[in-house]
């Protein structure tokens, strides 16, 4: 269909979540039960494991005998206890990665205790209301024992100012809880929300045309075709072209190939198409960590032009995203952050109990 379309149902025996732009897969959500032992966004009480001084950070030990990882830490003792959130994915038999840094987020507004303050989102340019929220936000933290930070989302200018309010003083109670329970054992404190609730959550804005739920709506609104597309290695491209997303352990390779079209310009034609689908294609797949491009050929003329639409391509993305340059041999080197769990691990049914 055309328009923005949420559908929320089920793929591959899980719980999940699709954001649909005029009949192509954007965003997807899928429940990792079975697959991580916590989702990224779940708060923990963690324990500092040991201190590893080479790698920049602790190994924590997380609930139910998981491993954790924090970087750049100074100051931590072992044994110490800490309320740490998990902050992406990790391979399997390798530590979970975890913050410090703990957002609380609801629809409407982020809870930040560790940036105190009230911020209110760039994309609400009306003074007044800024002003208005930034008043209902200061009201909300001015007689807090320990200051904690509030970000209203841009979807707070089309809220009731009475649902913003009780939104935000739950989560600042919720916050204001799990900050005080640091003490004890490892325990899951507050997991991550489910598909449905994070689609509710960070797709409202703007509105969808459509929504679709239900245990078919993934088949009934071909993104199940779509997802599944994305567990195949190749990408067609324009004209004929293609290109193959492959995720090994050290890294992510990509290759690609103007097929039959051998004319000057079919090597930037289709490394273009590429640079502008790549972010999409790493956010579905769940790929992160080192990725090595090995574009077609083109004139060495034309690499500033490829570079200046991979910047504009990433430019929006939420994943950090750090564009590294081109190496002696002639490829390409991203690095990505690992916040998701790869979509070929998450196809396997999860058990069931």
């Amino acid at each position: 269909m055309k328009g923005r379309q949420i559908v929320i149902g089920q793929i591959f025996g899980r719980d999940a979540a699709a954001l649909m732009q005029d009949g192509r897969l954007e965003d997807l959500i899928i429940d990792p039960s079975g697959v991580m032992a916590f989702a990224p966004g779940a708060i923990c009480r963690a324990k500092v494991d040991r201190l590893v001084k080479g790698q920049g950070g602790v190994f924590l030990r997380l609930p139910d005998g998981a491993q954790g990882f924090l970087r750049d830490r100074g100051g931590l003792r072992e044994g110490q206890s800490l309320i740490v959130q998990i902050s992406g994915s990790a391979e399997e038999g390798k530590a979970i990665p975890a913050s410090t840094r703990l957002n609380f987020r609801g629809r409407h507004v982020i809870v930040t205790p560790a940036t105190p303050g009230v911020n209110v989102s760039r994309r609400i340019r009306d003074s007044a209301l800024r002003d208005e929220l930034t008043a209902i936000g200061e009201a909300a933290i001015v007689d807090l024992p320990e200051p904690l930070g509030v970000v209203f989302r841009s979807i707070a200018a089309e809220a009731d100012r009475d649902e913003i309010t009780a939104e935000l003083q739950g989560l600042l109670e919720l916050a204001a809880a799990i900050l005080a329970d640091s003490d004890g054992v490892p325990e899951l404190l507050l997991d991550a929300p489910d598909p449905a609730e994070t689609a509710w959550q960070d797709w409202a804005d703007p509105a969808p045309d459509d929504i679709q739920d239900g245990p078919d709506a993934f088949s009934a609104t071909g993104a199940e075709d779509s997802v599944e597309a994305m567990l195949h290695p190749r990408v067609d491209l324009t004209g004929g072209a293609w290109a193959e997303i492959e995720a090994l352990r050290a890294l992510v390779a990509i290759d690609v190939n103007t097929g039959s079209d051998h004319s000057p310009a079919a090597g930037l034609k289709a490394n273009i198409a590429l640079a502008r689908d790549l972010p999409r294609q790493l956010r579905l797949r769940g790929l992160g960590g080192q990725i090595v491009v090995d574009f077609a050929p083109m004139p060495k003329r034309d690499r500033g032009t490829l570079e200046q639409i991979l910047r504009a391509a990433f430019k929006t993305e939420a994943a950090e995203t750090v564009l590294i340059g081109w190496t002696a041999m002639g490829l390409y080197e991203i690095s990505r952050k690992r916040d998701r769990i790869a979509l070929s691990r998450l196809a396997e049914p999860a058990e069931t109990p």
